[in-house]
Parts: structure tokens; C-alpha cells; sequence
């Protein structure tokens, strides 16, 4: 779902963040997997096409190829720090650019209902203008 999102997010911005590459991972994905149900319908419900969507595993490429690297829990963040090295210098939660006193961690609502899919949409959701301000930052278009 952040994938899609932001991706949602960037296609409103111009070059070159209209056309960077956003790619969404797993630490522990099965890769090739569809999206869960429950995730396709979250971002349905939003107007996003979630279908095509197919799961892809963190490598250490893509890490030295990134920009920025988006965790969902602190517990995301520690692994990537324990399973490779180097870690990218861009690494945070999702959630973490954005104002004091606001919850920084996503639950993964994995197995669970849509009502929990939709508040786990939503939490990125909130989150986007603070990830779009950053990469503008980064990419010297602030």
C-alpha cells in the first residue's frame, strides 16, 4: 500500500520526482506474492489499483540504490540495521518526518480485517506530505 501511495503522491509532482522509482519490499516477503486482499480493497476504496501488485524481498542493491528508505516499525528499521551493511544514511519510519506528538509507528495488519487495512491506508496516508517534502528536499527541489 505505501508503494502505491506514494507513488499516487509523486505522479502529481514534477521531474524528477514524478519519476523516481518507488519500490516497496519486505524483510521476510514471499516473493511474487499478490497483494492481500485486504490491502487491493483498502487502496480500491481510494481509487488506487492495487492488483498488479507482487511482493518483492529487501537486497542490499536496492538499498545502495536508494534515496531514502521508509520503515513502517522501529522493529523494520533495527533489522535492516542488523541484516546488512551498509545501512543507507536515509533511514527512517514512515511516519518519523512527520510533526512531534503523532504516533510514528504503522501496525502491520496483516490477517486481520479491512477495518484494520483502512486505518493502516490511512496512517500512511497521513504520512505523505511529509515523505513528498523530504524527497523534494533531497532531490534540491524545495
Amino acid at each position: 500500500m505505501a508503494e502505491a501511495l506514494l507513488r499516487h503522491a509523486l505522479d502529481a509532482e514534477a521531474e524528477p520526482l514524478r519519476s523516481m522509482p518507488i519500490i516497496s519490499t519486505g524483510l521476510a516477503a514471499c516473493i511474487g506474492e499478490p497483494a492481500s486482499p485486504n490491502s487491493v480493497r483498502a487502496l480500491k476504496n481510494v481509487g488506487i489499483d492495487l492488483v498488479s501488485h507482487r511482493s518483492r524481498a529487501l537486497t542490499q542493491e536496492l538499498l545502495n540504490n536508494s534515496v531514502a528508505v521508509f520503515g513502517m516499525t522501529g522493529q523494520h528499521l533495527r533489522s535492516i540495521r542488523a541484516r546488512f551493511n551498509p545501512v543507507p544514511e536515509h533511514l527512517y519510519l514512515m511516519r518519523g518526518l512527520m510533526p512531534e506528538g503523532v504516533s510514528r509507528e504503522i501496525p502491520d495488519p496483516y490477517g486481520m480485517g479491512l477495518t484494520e487495512y483502512e486505518a493502516c491506508r490511512d496512517s500512511m496516508v497521513e504520512a505523505i506530505p511529509s515523505l513528498v517534502a523530504f524527497l523534494r528536499k533531497v532531490t534540491g527541489m524545495a
